[in-house]
């Protein structure tokens, strides 16, 4: 799949890419922190970085850009580089933590003025999660930047879907920024049904998705998934330098409660458990990297969570004091090569509860994240690993035709 379609806009993108290819040659090979299967040869550049792609796009155009604190260009924020560029950012739409990624999960981001930049910034994620037209007036074209991590749930890419049906409907070009997903390497879990669907899970794709933030918006666009019948033109800038098959060391914390890479990798497995009693460490200082809850008398290691103001606001069991596992590699000896679901946090914290309709005190909620009851099911029913997986492998194997028909990047084996 290629990320641009026989559009002018995108065939000029094409021809400036040629044109600078021909003119200067390719650039100097150096290192990628981070990417750590890639030779060092290999230079990985995210979209973001391939300013002569955009910024043709983008000049003499009154532009408003959907980004968070992991908008960087080598460094700097992708706002204060296209103001630097002289490109008129006319306003800036802050998604969940808010513009700077200062806010708690879940809290709600208001309206305010980028003390910086002096650039208005309206939200996204609050009582408005769909530009409104009257958000998006005096605008001509619409950037998203924004790193996923590769989890349906992450609520970026409700974003960036939300803010797509915005411009089809408003008639204004949509550029997608495109960056490494650091769970890239697999997808697995089960797929969302249609009546489980809500903002922490807006497509039908599995809990872990495999996929880019580009190569979804291509996929969101081209299956029809926007609520809309108006033409969205679409364009991803790709990232230069990257599979599927790299394990990519994000340089910039993703939100909050994602510190390290420990946490984002353990995402994935642990995330739904936030539907359960259990504590996965929010309002300490292993976010995503332990799993227990209060009186667990299975539990090796203990912790009291505590309120943390930009971080976690009155997290769950907040002053108690929970047992449970650390889930990290150091603990766990789990190198994160496994390209599937580790199952075994949920159905340990389960067995250990004892108390199952106890343990899924927010059902309805468990069900929207995983996208289907029947997980929740086979657990209280007590299946093992084995024939949990089997009642989503048909489901991943149609998804996998799907999937290839929009990859931008080689696949991981």
């Amino acid at each position: 799949m290629n990320s641009f379609n026989f559009h002018p806009m995108k065939v000029q993108v094409l021809l400036l890419c040629l044109i600078s290819i021909l003119a200067c040659g390719q650039p100097e090979p150096v290192p990628a922190p981070g990417h750590l299967d890639a030779p060092a040869e290999i230079t990985l550049m995210t979209g973001a970085e391939r300013l002569d792609l955009y910024l043709p796009i983008l000049k003499d155009k009154r532009v408003g850009i959907i980004a968070n604190a992991t908008s960087l260009v080598e460094g700097t924020h992708l706002v204060d580089t296209l103001l630097a560029r002289g490109i008129n950012v006319a306003k800036v739409f802050a998604p969940e933590h808010g513009f700077r990624g200062n806010k708690s999960d879940g809290a709600t981001i208001v309206d305010e003025v980028d003390s910086k930049t002096g650039v208005p910034v309206l939200s996204v994620y609050g009582k408005t999660k769909k530009p409104t037209p009257q958000m998006l007036e005096g605008l001509d074209i619409l950037v998203f930047d924004i790193q996923d991590v590769g989890v349906r749930c992450y609520t970026f890419i409700s974003t960036m879907h939300l803010c797509m049906e915005a411009a089809a409907e408003n008639k204004l070009p949509f550029v997608v920024l495109d960056r490494p997903n650091p769970n890239g390497f697999y997808f697995d879990g089960p797929l969302m049904q249609e009546r489980h669907m809500s903002f922490v899970g807006m497509h039908p794709i599995p809990l872990v998705h495999g996929l880019t933030v580009g190569e979804l918006a291509n996929m969101i666009d081209q299956e029809g998934w926007l609520d809309t019948e108006s033409y969205l033109d679409l364009t991803v800038v790709p990232c230069m330098g990257y599979t599927h098959g790299d394990r990519y060391a994000l340089p910039v914390a993703p939100s909050p409660n994602l510190p390290n890479m420990d946490a984002v990798y353990l995402y994935p497995s642990l995330v739904l458990l936030e539907a359960t009693v259990t504590s996965v460490g929010r309002g300490t200082d292993k976010p995503f990297q332990r799993a227990g809850f209060p009186g667990n008398a299975e539990g090796l290691v203990e912790w009291t969570p505590v309120s943390l103001p930009g971080v976690s606001l009155h997290p769950k069991a907040e002053g108690e004091v929970c047992s449970g596992w650390n889930a990290t590699a150091a603990d766990v000896n789990y190198t994160f090569t496994q390209q599937q679901l580790d199952l075994r946090w949920m159905l340990r914290t389960h067995q250990a509860h004892g108390d199952s309709e106890a343990f899924f005190n927010r059902a309805k909620f468990f069900d929207q994240l995983a996208g289907t009851g029947a997980y929740r099911r086979s657990i209280q029913a007590g299946f093992d690993e084995t024939t949990i997986r089997a009642t989503w492998e048909s489901d991943l194997a149609s998804y996998a035709k799907l999937r290839s028909k929009y990859l931008l990047y080689p696949d991981f084996k």
